[in-house]
C-alpha cells in the first residue's frame, strides 16, 4: 500500500488520519508478507480505529480496504490451516462455529440478545431478526448471503429495554462475517 492510495478530503469535512492509517497499512503489510500468520488476524483488521481529522483520508475507501485486507488475513489463516491440518478440520472448525452462532439464530424473535439498558441506544429487534433470518436461511438452506451484506446491515434505533444491546449484536455478526468469510 502506498501512501497516495487514499485520497484526502477537504478542509470543510473530517477523514482518517493520514499517519495512523499509513502506519496501520505498513505494519499489516509487513506482517502479511513476513509474519506469522496468526500475527494479525481478520478481527483485529476489522476493529482497527483510527482518529478522525480534518483534511484526512476518505473514510469509505479506508474502510473498503480495511474489508479486502481483513479477507486477505482470513484467506492466508485459512490456507495456513488447511495446509497444516487439513480440509475435514478446517470444515469441523467452521461447522462447531456455525453451530455455536445457530443456538442464539433459533431463539424467538426478539429474545435474540440482551435488551438494551434503560435509556440507553440500543437496535430495532425486528431489523435485527430479519438479518438472523437470512442468516437461517443460508445456514439451513444454503441461501444466498455475503460478507458484505451482512457487514452492510443497518438497524434503526430504538433506546432502552426495547431494543436489543448493541454491543452483543455487534460481536455476533462480527463472528458470522468471519464464519462467511471462512466458508468463501
Amino acid at each position: 500500500m502506498s501512501e497516495t492510495m487514499f485520497r484526502t478530503v477537504s478542509g470543510l469535512h473530517s477523514g482518517y488520519d493520514p499517519d495512523e492509517v499509513d502506519d496501520f497499512f505498513e505494519h499489516a503489510r509487513a506482517v502479511y508478507e513476513s509474519g506469522p500468520a496468526g500475527a494479525l488476524s481478520g478481527r483485529e483488521v476489522r476493529s482497527v480505529a483510527f482518529d478522525l481529522v480534518r483534511h484526512g483520508y476518505q473514510t469509505s475507501a479506508v474502510d473498503a480496504a480495511l474489508d479486502r485486507l481483513e479477507a486477505a488475513f482470513v484467506a492466508r489463516a485459512r490456507a495456513d490451516f488447511l495446509a497444516e491440518q487439513g480440509q475435514a478440520a478446517w470444515m469441523a472448525r467452521l461447522a462447531e462455529q456455525a453451530r455455536t452462532l445457530y443456538t442464539r439464530l433459533t431463539r424467538p424473535d426478539g429474545e435474540r440478545f440482551a435488551p438494551a439498558h434503560a435509556r440507553q441506544p440500543g437496535y430495532e429487534p425486528a431489523d435485527v431478526d430479519a438479518l438472523c433470518h437470512r442468516l437461517v436461511a443460508y445456514f439451513d438452506r444454503g441461501a444466498p448471503l455475503t460478507v458484505q451484506e451482512v457487514r452492510a446491515a443497518t438497524f434503526r434505533r430504538r433506546n432502552g429495554r426495547a431494543g436489543y444491546a448493541e454491543g452483543s449484536v455487534d460481536a455476533f455478526f462480527d463472528r458470522a462475517v468471519e464464519v462467511l468469510l471462512g466458508a468463501e
